[in-house]
């Protein structure tokens, strides 16, 4: 049987990042089966954060090497201080990065069977051309509403072209049947690692813990402002794992409310974040916006009990009672109250961290890859 030749395309693999970790995941396991695997990352080459399969070929083109990127980048550098001015960069970055790409893919799609786009803006750039799309996947990592004017309301309609849409929900995969008929779900890998973890209860720790990027849609404030209204005693510790544009802000937050027992760990490799999962007994999120939050799989593979905000579109298809608590979206003080419910009683926690890693075995690679080598 001929070797099927699959190219994916993504930014860069140079720092964390979700879409970045599950790259690396799904290329390594496809690379085991009978497939050819190429990446092309636009970015010129670097250093693998994540590691990448050595069967996986590598190419890099660098979109900011464009005139229209290096345009963008000198405005923002210019006039970082200006409100909105992140957005005019990106869509300069953009049309850089639609050219760069546009000219590398017409002298090489013919080398492929299938394309995977990583990123719904890559997704876009190649829905435009109809001959491209009919081999291409968008593989979606985010909220089907994110894009503004430009991507959610005027070129997503062009994924009608494409050969199939994979969604990480039910809620996006609803949105998308209606632009393309040919859309799935399949969720992400979350990888070996997890998946053989043998849950220790006596080795966990009184941990609760957060990881996210310190950015505003992550909405960490609304997990701090919790911790102090909890009045959470000093025989409990807080982490919170991640860097971003609000680390600073957030550190002084928890200073000026006095919250002694919070530790900020910034940005740290995959194995401590594995090591901080399997001593933790609590796993807090509190974010405005999600695709797949593969952290709660994590948290949940590592025998967490798990709270989060109802935010759209991915904690409800990941949280129930067997693994934790479900929250309407910024109502803290139901928030409040079901932390401070499981940190009063133990042994209620204990049962849930019990039943949470068994009902991660639901997100096993072994129900996720066949999906993937059915569509491929």
């Amino acid at each position: 049987m001929e070797r099927k030749k699959i190219l994916f395309i993504y930014y860069q693999n140079t720092k964390p990042g979700g879409v970045a970790k599950v790259l690396s995941q799904l290329t390594s396991e496809l690379a085991e089966l009978n497939y050819d695997i190429e990446i092309l990352f636009l970015l010129e080459a670097h250093q693998d954060f994540y590691p990448i399969h050595p069967k996986v070929k590598k190419h890099y083109i660098n979109a900011f090497g464009d005139k229209y990127s290096r345009f963008g980048t000198s405005i923002y550098k210019k006039y970082n201080k200006i409100p909105k001015i992140y957005n005019i960069y990106s869509y300069f970055y953009d049309f850089g990065t639609y050219r760069v790409l546009n000219q590398w893919i017409k002298e090489n799609h013919q080398n492929y069977d299938t394309i995977v786009s990583c990123w719904y803006k890559i997704s876009s750039m190649l829905a435009i051309n109809s001959q491209i799309g009919k081999k291409t996947i968008a593989w979606e990592h985010i909220s089907y509403q994110t894009g503004g004017l430009v991507y959610y309301n005027i070129l997503r309609k062009y994924y009608k072209n494409l050969r199939s849409i994979i969604s990480l929900t039910h809620t996006s995969l609803e949105h998308y049947k209606k632009i393309n008929p040919n859309s799935i779900v399949i969720s992400n890998i979350i990888g070996d690692n997890y998946e053989s973890f043998k849950l220790d209860i006596t080795s966990k720790e009184n941990i609760i813990c957060a990881v996210s990027r310190l950015d505003p849609e992550k909405n960490v404030k609304d997990f701090i402002n919790i911790i102090k209204e909890c009045k959470i005693g000093e025989d409990w510790k807080i982490i919170i794992a991640g860097d971003g544009t609000q680390r600073t802000l957030l550190k002084e937050q928890a200073q000026n409310l006095g919250l002694q027992n919070i530790e900020f760990l910034g940005s740290i490799p995959q194995e401590k974040i594995l090591q901080l999962y399997k001593k933790s007994k609590i796993f807090c999120m509190t974010s405005l916006n999600e695709g797949l939050p593969t952290v709660l799989i994590e948290a949940m593979f590592c025998g967490n009990a798990l709270i989060a905000y109802d935010c759209p579109t991915g904690p409800s298809e990941i949280i129930n009672t067997n693994n934790g608590y479900l929250i309407k979206m910024h109502d803290k003080e139901n928030f409040i109250v079901k932390l401070k419910h499981l940190i009063n009683n133990p042994q209620e926690l204990t049962e849930l961290m019990i039943s949470s890693k068994t009902e991660s075995e639901k997100w096993s690679k072994e129900k996720i890859i066949p999906q993937w080598e059915k569509i491929l």
